[in-house]
């Protein structure tokens, strides 16, 4: 069943790929919930929270601990309710996680890069559809 091989080639490859995010120093709910304010932009805790499927005293305990490493910052909107609080990803936050993704992309390429070429049209071709099943 393809739905069967894609999730676990999905789960493998994952695995893979986070072997080299020990290097960030992060945990891996650290650095997901950075990613989304990388690749995502500002949240309140509370959308970060559903968005990582914790609770919100989970995410803002993980939001204090990247706030004290600059990885985060939190802000009200200036002319908004000051009780709703939103975080972003500083600009350290982001190199962090940029630099992480390019370790990650590159130790995939690196296994792309022992295919066939017809394999890597192939792969190109299932990352395009894969992504469309995603959204």
């Amino acid at each position: 069943m393809v739905a069967d091989g894609l999730h676990s080639a999905a789960i493998h490859l994952l695995r893979l790929v986070r072997r080299v995010d020990v290097e960030t120093g992060l945990s891996p709910a650290r650095l997901s919930a950075l990613s989304v304010l990388v690749f995502g932009g500002s949240h309140t805790v509370g959308d970060l929270a559903a968005d990582q499927q914790v609770r919100s005293p989970t995410m803002s305990r993980l939001v204090t601990e990247m706030e004290a490493e600059g990885l985060v910052e939190r802000s009200t909107p200036a002319a908004g309710d000051r009780r709703i609080v939103m975080v972003a990803a500083t600009a350290k936050g982001r190199r962090l996680l940029l630099a992480a993704r390019r370790r990650r992309v590159a130790t995939l390429a690196e296994r792309v890069a022992t295919l066939p070429a017809a394999d890597v049209i192939l792969l190109d071709r299932a990352a395009d559809l894969m992504e469309r099943l995603s959204r």
